[in-house]
């Protein structure tokens, strides 16, 4: 009997071990071929990485770019980033722990948290009073920022934002609901990744949905760096902080005072445009809310129509 039980337990250790080799070959894979683009600052022990293009000197025409849950800035310099930086200074971060940005062993996922690290990214890279873009989860980061540093931003161009707690967790991100730091770790370094690839028509036909995933999304959208453990223990994390701090969020909505504009796809199969961004809008009174047929991925699938929707805001 000892004999079998430890016969199973060699042959999980031997299973686990070729998924473990099996993910950090594919992550290594996925750094040589897509390395870091832009330049770093270290922000309250956040290692932060972001882009920029355009007008440097310009910091009354400022543009600061925040991605989604999972995303990074690629997903924004994949089009809509260089077409802004013809007229203005573009910024595109990765949040702590997304992309190329390291989260400090020590903080906190929460909305807050991150807030106060793009306003510690506003300060140090001198960026003035920007109008801050959020996308997706990005969008309940730009929230955050305004209701805790107001004095720093000059408005939200907001893409799909998640601005209210989801009656339900999409899909497509039902694996990241775990809430054990430990077991988090060890399904990004096993399970995660080869479940990604096995489950990725799946879940970019949700993401994207109904709209196609760009043959180059993975390359130039920076779809590939998913794969890679540190992204869903991220996502994870990120997801599972969001109860810390968006149910009061929501009750603040009322007491915005700077501009908000929020661009919704009605297809959207990620979050209800009704839900959030209807929701949004009927609370926040300086919110104005623009539905267009389209899905989630508006960044990638409809840059021009998300750029022009950006410059209209930089513009006010």
């Amino acid at each position: 009997m000892n004999y079998f039980f430890s016969a199973i337990l060699i042959g999980l250790l031997m299973f686990l071990g070729g998924l473990f080799l099996f993910t950090l070959f594919i992550t290594l894979r996925v750094q040589m071929g897509l390395p870091a683009e832009g330049r770093f600052v270290t922000v309250m022990g956040n290692r932060i990485h972001y882009l920029e293009q355009g007008k440097m000197q310009n910091s009354e025409s400022t543009i600061l770019m925040i991605h989604g849950l999972g995303g990074v800035s690629q997903n924004f310099s994949y089009s809509v980033l260089g077409q802004l930086a013809k007229d203005h200074r573009v910024v595109a971060i990765d949040r702590p722990g997304s992309g190329y940005s390291e989260r400090h062993p020590r903080s906190s996922a929460s909305l807050a948290v991150q807030a106060d690290v793009v306003a510690g990214v506003i300060d140090t890279l001198g960026l003035g009073k920007p109008l801050i873009v959020g996308h997706s989860l990005g969008g309940a980061v730009a929230l955050a920022t305004a209701l805790r540093h107001p004095n720093k931003v000059a408005g939200l161009a907001l893409v799909a934002p998640l601005t209210h707690m989801p009656k339900d967790t999409p899909k497509a991100f039902a694996a990241l609901g775990i809430t054990w730091p430990w077991l988090r770790k060890l399904v990004a370094w096993t399970l995660a990744t080869p479940m990604s690839i096995l489950q990725k028509d799946k879940v970019m036909d949700i993401v994207f949905g109904p709209e196609s995933v760009p043959q180059d999304f993975p390359i130039r959208g920076g779809g590939l760096l998913g794969l890679r453990p540190s992204q869903f223990i991220s996502a994870s994390a990120d997801m599972n902080a969001l109860p810390d701090t968006l149910p009061m969020m929501q009750q603040q909505y009322p007491t915005l005072t700077l501009p908000v504009a929020v661009l919704y796809g009605r297809q959207d199969r990620i979050l209800n445009h009704i839900e959030q961004g209807q929701g949004l809008a009927d609370v926040a009174p300086t919110a104005e809310l623009e539905l267009i047929d389209g899905g989630h991925m508006l960044p990638i699938t409809q840059p021009g129509v998300t750029a022009e929707f950006i410059r209209r805001r930089a513009a006010l």
